[in-house]
């Protein structure tokens, strides 16, 4: 495994994992992008590329950001 295990708190966090594979996610829809996220994240994780630790983590965080972009899009409430 390339990437040892380490806090994901954030959006960015997840991008910055990504970044070290070579991954670059931009849609141009924040909720698009979060998904996207999540598919290259199960890619990497079925090639054994990243453990589970690092997985389950920034799963998470896809996750929790996805949840609150579709609250913010209900709301009509785009930053």
């Amino acid at each position: 495994m390339a990437v040892t295990s380490r806090t994901y708190r954030t959006l960015y966090d997840v991008q910055q994992l990504l970044k070290e594979f070579n991954v670059f996610v931009y849609v141009g829809k924040r909720l698009y992008d979060i998904e996207l996220m999540a598919i290259e994240l199960d890619n990497l994780y079925q090639s054994g590329v990243i453990d589970n630790s690092t997985y389950a983590k920034a799963k998470i965080v896809l996750r929790k950001e996805h949840r609150e972009e579709q609250t913010r899009i209900k709301r009509g409430k785009l930053y």
